[in-house]
């Protein structure tokens, strides 16, 4: 089969391959998937570059974090999918995989496919969509009434995290680029905020909770528009605790997602309502899989960039 590796990391351009690796072997609770389409994220070409591992790849390393697809093969202790099934998934991060044109999976971290999504739209969710349900529900405990601003609303997580905390009854607001506002107040939000030609510190104050995309001075300056006792998460940057305690009187986390079979589920629920919707901006092949990867690490995207394994 064809796949996006690495046998060493590096810069993208110079280290990520489309080449034939075996086809991987299913396990007795995997669901072996062929894949249609896999959404690229920041976490990949940061695992390209080896920030997230303690030495070299051992083998062929395949990248790629979600996918979408159909199931082709099921192990012998396997019952939720059978054959011919159309499935998203986060697969394991210890694993990784979805850039190619099969992937085997546990069958815990697979979810049915939104029926009204195309396998792009849907390979684009699987990851910002469960990192945004975790930040707000499991770090932050959102719900009817909170006063939540979340910034990059435009981006992968953030357009995503609008929506589920609109869906959860908060009062959302957020910050975008200048040709993304319109966007982003249709996805839901109650204020948005041109961050080119607003400080959203100088309009926005008593926030309940904040949601950290950017990291940096955005998350600096993001602590004095929290309330008394609120709760920062970032999903970039460790924020010094202690120090915002002490000085703010807020909580300040950050965290790794986890891939959730069921938590995806429940999301495919909200896309089959109406509540969630993916925000697609570019579609590459495989065989582009380096440019795709180049196109996330520059940064400055409206939603998500997918790559199209089989059409």
């Amino acid at each position: 089969m064809k796949a996006a590796v690495i046998n060493q990391y590096g810069q993208v351009r110079d280290v990520v391959r489309v080449t034939d690796v075996p086809v991987p072997a299913v396990g007795p609770r995997d669901v072996l998937i062929e894949v249609r389409a896999a959404g690229v994220n920041p976490v990949d070409h940061l695992i390209v570059k080896g920030f997230l591992s303690t030495g070299e790849p051992s083998r062929p390393l395949v990248i790629g974090n979600e996918l979408a697809g159909v199931v082709t093969q099921v192990g012998a202790e396997a019952t939720r999918f059978a054959v011919g099934d159309e499935v998203f998934s986060r697969v394991d991060p210890r694993v990784g995989g979805a850039f190619a044109e099969y992937v085997a999976v546990d069958e815990s971290l697979v979810a049915a496919k939104p029926s009204r999504l195309t396998f792009e739209e849907a390979a684009s969710l699987p990851l910002v969509a469960l990192t945004a349900l975790q930040a707000l529900t499991e770090q932050a405990d959102v719900r009817s009434g909170t006063r939540v601003l979340i910034h990059g609303g435009a981006g992968g997580v953030g357009s995503a995290a609008v929506q589920i905390a609109k869906q959860l009854g908060a009062e959302v607001v957020a910050t975008a680029g200048s040709g993304s506002v319109e966007l982003v107040r249709e996805l839901g939000a109650d204020r948005v905020i041109d961050y080119r030609t607003e400080k959203f510190e100088e309009v926005v104050s008593d926030v309940d909770v904040v949601l950290d995309t950017i990291g940096g001075e955005t998350q600096e300056r993001s602590f004095g528009v929290l309330k008394s006792g609120g709760t920062l998460v970032s999903i970039v940057a460790v924020p010094d605790v202690e120090v915002k305690k002490a000085r703010w009187n807020v909580e300040a986390r950050s965290f790794f997602m986890r891939p959730q079979g069921e938590q995806l589920a429940h999301l495919a629920g909200l896309v089959e309502s109406g509540q969630l919707r993916p925000i697609v901006e570019t579609v590459f092949p495989l065989d582009g899989a380096s440019e795709a990867l180049q196109k996330v690490e520059r940064g400055g995207a409206r939603g998500k960039t997918v790559i199209s394994v089989r059409r």
